[in-house]
């Protein structure tokens, strides 16, 4: 892989990413009340945690493609930043959602200790018609080998 510059770096905001479609089951729902200890109620409301678990597992891209997309691998060491979920309507199980995302922010930055490193923000949006009606917010931060 080629060394990604500053130029590439700043001209990953606003690009998209290419989205897709989620149904929470109730299997899945009964799963992660399981699995965070979440009460067990057979409420048809999704637990909030879903707005990144769902939007992320529909953003249209495996991990290993959004690495890509920013310069990197696995094998790098992507680090995850920051993350910031925002509800405005509960996620139901069983309704159809659309996912649409796109980086919002990147910066390239220099540690004493750190070296090289850029920080790349995403933002993915959960979409029930025309209503965004959750996102989350997350960064990852890049190291970057320098000769």
């Amino acid at each position: 892989m080629t060394a990604f510059t500053v130029d590439d770096v700043q001209a990953l905001p606003g690009r998209t990413l290419p989205g897709g479609s989620f149904v929470i089951e109730p299997y899945q729902q009964w799963l992660m009340n399981d699995v965070v200890l979440g009460m067990q109620t057979g409420d048809r409301t999704a637990h909030p945690i879903f707005v990144y678990v769902a939007a992320t597992g529909a953003m249209g891209l495996t991990w290993d493609e959004l690495f890509e997309m920013c310069g990197a691998s696995a094998a790098d060491g992507p680090m995850f930043g920051e993350s910031e979920t925002i509800v405005d309507t509960p996620l139901r199980v069983q309704r159809g959602y659309e996912v649409r995302g796109q980086f919002c922010s990147a910066e390239r930055k220099q540690g004493r200790k750190a070296g090289t490193f850029d920080i790349v923000g995403f933002e993915l949006e959960i979409v029930d018609g025309d209503h965004v009606v959750a996102r989350t917010r997350n960064s990852i931060v890049f190291p970057r080998r320098t000769p």
